[in-house]
């Protein structure tokens, strides 16, 4: 799974839930933008604002050896 691919699943998770992308960014600690650029599956974004994004969501990230995707 790429970025876009994980950026995609977390904002899935986060609509069923109903919240907004500031109400996750406020309950994960991060910035709206943050948010939007792990969404949208920018490489801005560090790992740890994945995970912080995915436990907000309720979503797990499989991480993998050195040399794949990592995500």
């Amino acid at each position: 799974m790429d970025a876009a691919e994980v950026g995609k699943a977390l904002r899935a998770a986060r609509k069923s839930l109903g919240v907004t992308q500031r109400d996750a960014a406020e309950l994960a600690g991060m910035s709206e933008r943050t948010v939007r650029d792990i969404e949208r599956g920018r490489a801005s974004a560090s790992f740890s604002a994945y995970l912080d994004l995915a436990d907000v969501v309720g979503a797990t990230i499989q991480v993998t050896r050195a040399g794949s995707d990592g995500y």
